[in-house]
């Protein structure tokens, strides 16, 4: 496998599956019980959107601020990302629960959002452990 240099967010492997769950999340929202639900249908969306928002939020470029955020500013922006992970496995289970979503349907996205969660937890902990 070949080793792309990272230059923008789009280039994470992280940001890429954060992308890849809201896309999942927008269709499971506009098409189950839970398109109804407006309440909880646009928190698990803000709740997913966050993730890769907050991994993005480093800036686009070298050029254009992409280590304008210190180790320890970004490290706080992965966590944030990371308690939205939470935030949408808690949501993704109410849902379950109340009969908006079939269970397969719930164990895929659930499965998703544990693999980017680890994802994070290793990131942070990657950059934590780096020399300075």
């Amino acid at each position: 496998m070949e080793n792309k240099k990272i230059e923008t967010f789009e280039d994470l492997r992280v940001w890429k599956k954060g992308i890849e769950l809201v896309k999942q999340i927008y269709l499971v929202t506009r098409q189950s019980e839970l398109s109804k639900d407006f309440g909880l249908r646009d928190q698990l969306r803000r709740a997913s959107v966050s993730i890769p928002t907050n991994i993005a939020v480093r800036g686009a470029s070298r050029r254009e601020g992409f280590e304008r955020y210190s180790r320890k500013e970004y490290v706080t922006f992965l966590n944030i990302a990371k308690g939205s992970a939470g935030e949408v496995r808690s949501l993704l289970r109410v849902a379950l629960e109340i009969g908006y979503l079939e269970q397969q349907t719930y164990t895929q996205l659930y499965n998703q959002v544990i693999e980017l969660s680890r994802m994070l937890s290793n990131q942070i902990q990657s950059i934590n452990q780096a020399p300075k």
